[in-house]
């Protein structure tokens, strides 16, 4: 089971994807991780890798398909993956669904967990407030956070449209408690297992 979770800075994806893996058995491909583990390992892959984040430039798509390729042959992906951090692009989307058809495997839901930026700005506020002047993550502000859903909003919610337009994409309140999402989240890949015929 492959998925793609989206949502905008501070919607809890990092939480529901670690609930997907221990439920699922599933591996969370960042992008960053495998980025860092590439350079690591000294590959052809990673040297070239590390050329582009030493001079600051942005990795480029065929490279980052390349590296997800090969992650995904590896056995710990053998249950499937959630995509994190990627794709951010429609040419990134476009990209990976090529990737996926090549190696006869399907992406079996995009969950989109949508919140109000409001809100998010909300729930940092009163995370301050609650602090009173103690030790608060330092992007933990409401500028930083701002910033953050801009890049978003201009760089990532153009994809939504892309997968809207070939059904896939679904969407979750994640407003609500922890517990309410993954159940969310839970039923959708539930309906995905049995419309592909997945067992177990």
């Amino acid at each position: 089971m492959n998925i793609i979770l989206l949502g905008p800075p501070g919607a809890g994806k990092g939480t529901q994807a670690a609930r997907l893996v221990e439920k699922y058995g599933l591996k969370q491909l960042s992008t960053g991780d495998m980025l860092r583990a590439a350079v690591a390992s000294g590959s052809e892959l990673g040297q070239q890798a590390k050329e582009i984040m030493d001079r600051g430039g942005l990795m480029p798509d065929a490279l980052m398909i390349d590296m997800i390729s090969e992650r995904l042959d590896q056995p710990d992906c053998a249950k499937g993956v959630i995509f994190d951090g990627f794709p951010r692009t429609v040419a990134q989307a476009q990209a990976l669904d090529e990737l996926l058809a090549k190696k006869n495997l399907s992406l079996d839901a995009v969950i989109e967990i949508k919140v109000d930026e409001a809100a998010l700005v909300g729930r940092i506020e009163s995370r301050i407030a609650q602090s009173d002047g103690g030790a608060v993550r330092s992007d933990d502000n409401v500028e930083t956070l701002r910033k953050r859903l801009e890049v978003y909003r201009e760089q990532t919610a153009p994809i939504l449209p892309y997968y809207q337009a070939k059904g896939a994409l679904k969407t979750v309140d994640g407003l609500k408690s922890i517990d309410e999402v993954s159940a969310q989240i839970e039923e959708i890949l539930e309906g995905a297992r049995s419309r592909s015929g997945v067992e177990g």
